[in-house]
């Protein structure tokens, strides 16, 4: 099979119409090579690239961009200044015969959104999202302090942080993985019975600096901030579990994108 029949077959396998400005495109490599193997992956770090060389897939599915930016738009411009991360990363794929391809569009807009179920399912909240908003479940009772150390340890988050009182009681949370911008998080957060929003990532003038306010305005609310990578992990996993047993006759791996933030001790 080359890269792009089994792109094709993903497509097919995810059901969803492509919508016609997609970021969902091959981003580097040959989509007519011959294909050996797949990795999914969340982003496809310079890190993963070498795991899947290792192991001897040669096309790598990835959730996020190759090049720093949602549309690829500054690959052209990184390119014409010979940026050394840049040089370094299209080398070892070229030199490998890798071949990448965006999958972003298409899991997002599945029902549910294959991602916010892989993080729901994470946090063991199957089950419990409302049916008028997906994005919201009722889960069992808790506190703000005690639901940031369980997403920690649930999505292996090594630099999880939150803005609100650790005694907050939650029993309604939303959740946004990845970046879904200011508009979208303060719509769920500014619900009068959501207590508490998860999110991967924000600008920290916007969501952040909201959730700050309502906290000083005593407001009862909480704002997680998981990482953006952990947060969206799973979804992609789930992705890669659901897809492989359908892909005939190829190697099929999913390799986890590392949580690049650490903490200082203490």
């Amino acid at each position: 099979m080359t890269a792009h029949d089994v792109v094709n077959l993903v497509d097919v396998l995810l059901g969803v119409p492509r919508r016609e400005a997609t970021v969902d495109e091959f981003l580097a490599g040959d989509p007519d090579q011959e294909v050996h193997g797949v990795a999914f992956t969340m982003m496809a770090t310079l890190d993963v690239l070498q795991r899947a060389v290792a192991q001897g897939l040669d096309l790598v599915i990835s959730h996020e961009p190759l090049y720093f930016h949602h549309r690829e738009e500054w690959s052209a411009m990184l390119a014409a200044e010979t940026d050394p991360v840049h040089r370094e990363k299209s080398a070892f794929i070229a030199g490998h015969r890798l071949v990448v391809r965006r999958l972003h569009d298409a899991v997002h807009d599945t029902r549910p959104d294959r991602i916010v179920a892989g993080a729901a399912h994470a946090l063991g909240w199957h089950g419990f999202e409302r049916a008028d908003l997906p994005t919201v479940f009722d889960i069992p009772a808790t506190t703000l302090g005690s639901l940031a150390e369980h997403a920690a340890r649930a999505f292996g988050a090594c630099a999880l942080r939150y803005i609100g009182d650790p005694g907050l009681p939650v029993a309604v949370a939303g959740i946004h993985p990845g970046f879904w911008g200011f508009e979208k998080n303060r719509a769920v957060l500014a619900l009068p019975e959501v207590d508490a929003l998860l999110i991967g990532e924000s600008n920290e003038w916007e969501t952040a600096a909201y959730a700050a306010d309502a906290v000083s305005a005593g407001l009862a609310k909480g704002l997680i901030v998981i990482g953006h990578v952990p947060s969206e992990q799973e979804g992609m996993s789930e992705t890669a579990d659901r897809l492989a047993g359908m892909l005939p006759g190829l190697p099929v791996a999913f390799l986890p994108t590392a949580d690049p933030f650490r903490t200082l001790p203490g």
